[in-house]
């Protein structure tokens, strides 16, 4: 039986395959991103998605459903003014106007439950249509 994380407030469980997958993104770089969904029947936050190592960001934006909410987790890495390579981790909470009313609180109450499970998150994009997780947001968040 695999491992779950509750969250308190909302009753809804972080699977272990979370958790993991976020630990060999951050650490071993095997995954750029990470797209996690809420079964809402289960009560389980589950990861949806996976990109590879050589995958980009509009990989990410375009594997986001127009029509229903999401998490995101994107590794973003960039060279500094000065020379030197970063790697900052983004949290996305995507809310697409076209999702139902009940999805969007579900992901709205839930979202700061998973946030304390994946330890290591720089900054949090929220977004309910692609122009407000544009490569240019992040770009300018991380410098």
């Amino acid at each position: 039986m695999a491992m779950a994380f509750k969250m308190a407030t909302t009753g809804m469980w972080v699977t272990d395959e979370c958790k993991n997958s976020f630990h060999e993104m951050k650490w071993k770089k095997v995954h750029r991103y990470i797209v996690f969904k809420i079964d809402e029947g289960s009560k389980l936050v589950t990861v949806d998605k996976v990109g590879g190592p050589g995958e980009g960001y509009d990989e990410l934006a375009a594997s986001l459903p127009t029509d229903d909410c999401r998490y995101a987790v994107f590794d973003f890495d960039f060279v500094t003014v000065d020379n030197c390579r970063k790697s900052k981790i983004f949290f996305i909470a995507w809310s697409p106007t076209a999702s139902r009313i009940r999805a969007k609180m579900l992901y709205a109450t839930s979202k700061d439950g998973l946030r304390r499970v994946l330890d290591g998150i720089h900054y949090e994009v929220q977004a309910t249509d692609p122009t407000e997780m544009g490569f240019d947001v992040i770009k300018d968040r991380a410098k």
